[in-house]
Formats: structure tokens, C-alpha cells, sequence
């Protein structure tokens, strides 16, 4: 008798930003991931991550039972079981990933949210900036443009910062137009970077005071792409008062939920499909 194959579960996460896919086992562990940029191509680009995802794990397409999407581009994904909001995907990926969290910042390409999960990781409250890009991946985009580095580098630009320079403004374009003043007039990057990450840090805390009024005892984590700048981590953490945990893979959070999702709602008998 053939030995039934191993069935896999894929989240898909197509942002503003990236498109991260995630495979999961029946265990729930992950078995692939990968990001890459969404670009304008939207469709091509959900098919490319899902051949990579699987190339990455060694499998075919038959070996996935069951595939749920989420992010802006959910609805473009063919052959999902399920599209599942954003909210609901990061949670469960944060509680498979950091057991414990009480509140949830997940910074992404386009949008801002302060998730509040009760102790088994059910979404209870949350806030959200959908109107706005300030303090978004978009927005750092634009700033390190303006400043002509790397978006990867700002985490570590403003180590050195002491001066407590403050921006007056968070719209992507005045802050664009007042970076490139302070670079004109002789601003240093490392200041104008801990200004941006303090700024990205207030706006952040004022979602979080909606959903969590009082920090004292609760577990912060942050997903999204923006959770690998490690100056908007450390600014976050201040501004709150409390550590602020991040996974390895801070921008799969929800693709990881996504799977897990897909694992939960498969047939629990059969062949992959």
C-alpha cells in the first residue's frame, strides 16, 4: 500500500510592500517561507512566491491541502480556501511564534495596527491608521531617499544620536520636504534618523493607548516589515515604557497565521489538493 504523502499548508501575505508565503507542516511548523517584493504585477508575483515557497521546501503543488490568503491582495489569490483579515492572521502567528503577547503593533507597507489579544490569543480590541502612510514602510521609503541611504540601514543610523531633534510633521510629504531642509542646513543623518524613529514611536503609541490604556504587566510584540528597523523597535519601546519583543521573521507573521489558519480549516482526511 502507497505511503500517503505529507500534507503541507500554505499562508500567503500579500501586502503593499511584499508577498510572503509561508508552508507549514500538520504539526504547524514551518517548513518554507519566503518574501518578496509585490510590484506591480500582483498576480505574478503571488505565483512566483508560491513556486518559490514550495521549491524552498522540496515539494510539489499537490502536497498543499489547503491555502488561506491575507493582506490588501487576499482576494487575488486563486485556489484559497479562505481570505482572512490581516488582524486575525497576525494574531495567530504572533501566539504561535511568542506565546504570551497581550498587544500586538504590526507596522507594514501601507497601514499601522495595535492589536489586543486576551491569554489564549484571540483578537479582543483593536486600532488601526488606514488613512495615512506616516510611520509606514512607504514612509521610511520616502525619508531614506530623502536622506540617499539604504531602508535597511536606518536601524542602526541613529545609534550615535544625542541631540533629541524633533520633526514637526509625519505627512509623508512635509516630512520628505523637512528632511531634506534639515540635510541642507547641517543636520546630522544619525539625528534626523532618531527624530523620524521617535516620531514613527509617538504616532505608534497613541494606537496602542486605544486598545491597552495602561502597559503595566502586559507582553508588547511587533510584526511587519517595519519591526526589522531596530531604532523604530528601540524608540517604540521607550515611548511605551516596556520591552518590545520581535521574531526572527517579523514580516511573515502573517503568512505564518495564514497557514496555520489553512492547517485548521483543511478536511482533516484525504489527499493534498
Amino acid at each position: 500500500m502507497a505511503r500517503p504523502r505529507a500534507r503541507l499548508f500554505l499562508g500567503l501575505d500579500v501586502g503593499s510592500l511584499s508577498c510572503d508565503a509561508v508552508l507549514v507542516d500538520e504539526n504547524g511548523a514551518v517548513v518554507a517561507w519566503t518574501v518578496l517584493p509585490t510590484g506591480a504585477r500582483v498576480v505574478d508575483t503571488i505565483a512566483r512566491a508560491r513556486r518559490e515557497v514550495l521549491e524552498l521546501a522540496g515539494a510539489s503543488s499537490e502536497t498543499v491541502a489547503a491555502a488561506v490568503a491575507t493582506g490588501y491582495g487576499r482576494e487575488r489569490v486563486e485556489g484559497r480556501i479562505a481570505a482572512v483579515t490581516e488582524i486575525t492572521c497576525h494574531a495567530r502567528g504572533i501566539t504561535a511564534l511568542l506565546p504570551g503577547t497581550d498587544v500586538l503593533v504590526d507596522i507594514g507597507g501601507q497601514d499601522s495596527k495595535a492589536i489586543r489579544l486576551d491569554r489564549s490569543g484571540r483578537v479582543v480590541d483593536f486600532a488601526m491608521n488606514d488613512k495615512c502612510a506616516a510611520g509606514t514602510g512607504r514612509f521610511l521609503e520616502a525619508m531614506a531617499r530623502a536622506l540617499e541611504v539604504d531602508v535597511p540601514d536606518l536601524g542602526d543610523l541613529d545609534a550615535d544620536a544625542r541631540a533629541g531633534l524633533t520633526l514637526s510633521s509625519m505627512c509623508t510629504v512635509f516630512a520628505e520636504s523637512e528632511v531634506v531642509s534639515l540635510v541642507a542646513s547641517g543636520a546630522e543623518v544619525a539625528e534626523i534618523v532618531a527624530g523620524l524613529h521617535r516620531a514613527i514611536a509617538g504616532r505608534t503609541q497613541g494606537l496602542v493607548r486605544r486598545v491597552a490604556p495602561q502597559l503595566d504587566g502586559l507582553e508588547v510584540a511587533m510584526s511587519g516589515g517595519v519591526a526589522r528597523n531596530h531604532g523604530v523597535v528601540r524608540a517604540l519601546a521607550a515611548a511605551l515604557g516596556r520591552p518590545v519583543r520581535v521574531p526572527d521573521e517579523p514580516d511573515t507573521v502573517g503568512a505564518l497565521g495564514a497557514a496555520l489558519i489553512a492547517r485548521d480549516r483543511a478536511p482533516a482526511t484525504g489527499p493534498p489538493v
